[in-house]
């Protein structure tokens, strides 16, 4: 018991150390994005490493963070890149999960909204934790089995009357062995 209470006391006071340094004020966020299809596989990094430098711009820091991967859109998005509209059925996806002052959130959404590479983004108030579900392996050999026999509507079990005489005398029964 005393190793868990040392074990919660520990991961408290690292919790309050990264919320003391970057601000009383600050709330963990999430920002997830989604990047142009049209950059190149070199410039995948820059960006990522841009939007982190911004984020820390702010006075955020990052907890944790993934880099853009290539990914189908359920539908097409709109963009309008020097005033001619693209439409993308695809896109880099990343997201950065950070604690940031709630002040300075509407200034990075400001910045973010100026960035042209950028075809969306979403910025959530999130917890610190990992959230993110893990996938579920199944085997391919696994089939579900039909019961052998099922009862048939017309088929029903009688019910015998209940004794609690009978019923108690073979619980003590099986007590004593």
């Amino acid at each position: 018991m005393r190793f868990i209470k040392n074990k919660f006391n520990a991961l408290s006071a690292k919790i309050m150390e990264d919320i003391n340094e970057v601000g009383v004020d600050s709330r963990v966020y999430e920002v997830g994005y989604l990047l142009v299809p049209t950059l190149s596989e070199e410039e995948i990094p820059t960006m990522y490493g841009n939007l982190k430098e911004l984020v820390s711009s702010f006075g955020g820091k990052v907890i944790s963070d993934d880099m853009p991967r290539m990914i189908s859109l359920a539908y097409s998005m709109p963009k309008v890149l020097q005033n001619v509209r693209h439409k993308f059925d695809s896109a880099y996806f990343g997201w950065v999960k950070f604690f940031m002052d709630a002040e300075k959130v509407l200034e990075l959404k400001k910045k973010l909204d100026l960035d042209q590479n950028l075809i969306r983004f979403l910025i959530l108030k999130t917890v610190k934790e990992n959230t993110i579900a893990t996938k579920r392996f199944m085997h391919r050999d696994v089939t579900h089995k039909k019961p052998l026999y099922t009862k048939k509507e017309d088929e029903s079990e009688e019910s015998l009357p209940i004794n609690k005489g009978e019923i108690d005398k073979e619980i003590d029964a099986m007590i004593k062995e």
